[in-house]
């Protein structure tokens, strides 16, 4: 773009989750932070070159991948079913929660959904009332009412054999600093693979009995 471009340190730090220079004009700091992520979980960079009163050039850098060939695995005897586990999907993306609604009830799991972190945490009490608590809740990081980390605290506050999932444009960056995430069980990177998705489920509610 011919912008008005940035100066070398935000150009550093621009792909950074919550950096924002408009914070006042209501940026987020987290579209090209969402950004990263995907690009990453594709296995791609993003190159940015800036200056003041220059512009920006922004370069999606994505291999190309051949598709592997499908292995036909012979069916081991003596496999228990994939269970059906009760789910709670925290996004306040509407692509994002109905695209786990479909995949998830695809795969036969019984999928509840909430457009933030309040409305997650309020399904939550509900079904704990109910003695129907949820086996898994998947969360996204960044939401603007309650973020992720508050939603997984207060929910593991009230029910710590709960495994909370972390759905998040920006895993990758979380996972390389090398350091567990408090009241987290498993972190996954947006887009995620609905293969990898569904084992991490049933990992993670066998864990929880």
């Amino acid at each position: 773009d011919n912008g008005t471009g940035m100066e070398e340190k935000v150009r550093q730090h621009c792909l950074e989750p919550f950096f924002s220079t408009k914070t006042q004009r209501g940026g987020s700091g987290l579209g090209l932070a969402m950004v990263y992520g995907m690009v990453q979980r594709h296995q791609g960079n993003i190159e940015i070159e800036s200056a003041p009163d220059w512009g920006t050039c922004v370069r999606l850098i994505l291999p190309m991948l051949q598709p592997a060939l499908p292995v036909p695995q012979p069916k081991a005897a003596g496999v228990p079913p994939l269970r059906s586990v009760r789910v709670l999907c925290i996004d306040d993306e509407p692509g994002v929660r109905e695209l786990l609604h479909i995949c998830l009830e695809n795969n036969h799991h019984k999928v509840s959904v909430a457009p933030g972190g309040k409305e997650g945490l309020e399904m939550f009490r509900a079904s704990l009332h109910d003695g129907q608590p949820f086996q898994v809740v998947i969360t996204d990081l960044g939401m603007p009412d309650m973020d992720g980390y508050h939603v997984a605290r207060a929910i593991k506050a009230e029910s710590p054999r709960t495994p909370i999932l972390m759905l998040t444009g920006w895993g990758s960056m979380i996972k390389a600093d090398g350091e567990a995430v408090p009241a987290v069980d498993a972190i996954l990177s947006k887009p995620p693979h609905m293969q990898e998705l569904n084992t991490l489920l049933q990992r993670l509610a066998g864990n929880s009995q």
